[in-house]
């Protein structure tokens, strides 16, 4: 009777029968984003307005991850709120695509990520850089050699390297070109976790930021072989323009710019 009462308001069939099973139709796929937009819309009343049970304001925050991206990273960012009785984190992780989405129906508050999402007049995205940081050649010390021209090490060594999509492989790409040199790729990869596993492995010297590998280089299990000079890695949080925005979002923003 209330889908016959909603079918009745909005002046369309919201399913249609097909043999025994019933589907949405194209105005009912329309309600239920509608639908969606409410219950994301409480959600985020209760996460802003919600209390404990002991009347103690209890805040949280939805933060979705690139599945590739560095963990040690995510932790520097949220390193913030992690000590933090008063706050839960929940973290998600996905592709961009997915986590893009749960971000446009505030699922989420805010998306870290090494590419900023392309954006047009119909995308409401705000994407904020939060971190530049320098790439590296790293791995087992039986592959560093000291004083080794960055060419020889290039052109001597297996390199393991980020996938061909990525802004790091492009400026590598680039780097490796004006030095007129034909590197080695033992291993193309887009997962950080696993690149740090290849590189202790001594699969090869991996093309990556020193925060991806900072324990290893401080446990001496990896050493750095050489700079790249220009090849960065540039990371990112993604909004929405909200009229509510998360305090605690604010203050994490703001910290990892300084202020």
């Amino acid at each position: 009777m209330q889908i016959r009462k909603l079918e009745d308001q909005i002046g369309h069939r919201v399913f249609s029968r097909e043999g025994k099973q019933l589907v949405l139709t194209e105005a009912g796929r329309i309600a239920l984003d509608h639908a969606d937009a409410v219950f994301a819309a409480g959600d985020e009343l209760l996460g802003v307005l919600g209390r404990t049970a002991t009347g103690v304001a209890r805040q949280s925050i939805r933060v979705g991850s690139l599945a590739t991206l560095s963990r040690n990273f995510q932790m520097g960012f949220l390193a913030p709120l992690l000590q933090r009785e008063d706050v839960s984190i929940l973290l998600r992780s996905g592709s961009m695509a997915e986590l893009l989405r749960h971000l446009d129906a505030h699922r989420l508050d805010v998306l870290l990520t090494n590419q900023a999402p392309t954006r047009d007049a119909g995308t409401p995205w705000i994407s904020h850089q939060i971190a530049t940081q320098e790439v590296t050649l790293v791995g087992a010390s039986h592959l560093v050699q000291r004083r080794m021209p960055l060419t020889k090490v290039l052109g001597s060594r297996p390199l393991i390297v980020p996938s061909s999509d990525s802004g790091v492989r492009v400026s590598f790409d680039a780097l490796v070109a004006r030095l007129n040199v034909s590197p080695t790729i033992a291993a193309e990869v887009d997962d950080m976790a696993m690149m740090r596993l290849l590189a202790r492995a001594g699969f090869g010297l991996a093309v990556v930021p020193p925060i991806v590998v900072q324990d290893e280089l401080a446990a001496r299990e990896l050493v750095q072989a050489a700079r790249l000079d220009g090849v960065t890695e540039t990371f990112y949080a993604v909004t929405l323009k909200r009229r509510f925005p998360n305090p605690l979002l604010g203050a994490l923003l703001a910290d990892q710019n300084g202020g």
